[in-house]
């Protein structure tokens, strides 16, 4: 009986060897036919500019893909292709207490993004994203706006990710 057991274990096993499976953790769902993308630099057109932004938004993206998908990184333009611009950066006070002044601010990035797809381009679109973090008002930006906006980059490039490769 147990060596029945193991030949069968065996043949199993080998049988398995000639399988492959793509698990990912993100729940991504991409194209076989996809092998490289690109993340073209965010420029950045909104009133408030921090000069930051557009670089560690544009590097995030790329990052982002890299470690979420099996596509390849490329120069000028990738079977998938991210571009598109920063178009607010706004600083809003939030919760207003008894004396008038506000107890909570909320910063708050928002930005267009273009997605194309060379080997199909129906899945082609344009988007507007935003995401915010609000902070305690008697904190002054310049002390947690690198912070806040990591974690606004973190969440935006989440979404986009979604929206390009998980039919979000």
């Amino acid at each position: 009986m147990i060596r029945y057991f193991k030949v069968f274990l065996f043949l199993f096993l080998l049988g398995l060897s000639g399988c492959s499976i793509h698990v990912t953790l993100s729940g991504a769902s991409i194209d076989e036919n996809l092998k490289t993308f690109s993340v073209q630099y965010f420029n950045n057109r909104a009133a408030i500019i921090n000069p930051l932004l557009s670089q560690k938004l544009t590097e995030l993206m790329k990052e982002r893909v890299m470690s979420e998908s099996r596509l390849v990184l490329v120069n000028g333009v990738g079977d998938v292709d991210f571009s598109g611009e920063i178009t607010g950066y706004t600083i809003r006070p939030m919760a207003i207490k008894e004396d008038a002044v506000s107890a909570q601010s909320r910063l708050t990035i928002t930005l267009k993004v273009r997605y194309k797809n060379k080997v199909d381009p129906k899945k082609n679109w344009e988007s507007t994203f935003s995401a915010y973090q609000d902070y305690a008002s008697e904190r002054n930006i310049s002390e947690v706006e690198g912070e806040l906006t990591s974690l606004i980059i973190d969440q935006l490039t989440e979404n986009i990710f979604n929206r390009a490769f998980s039919d979000w």
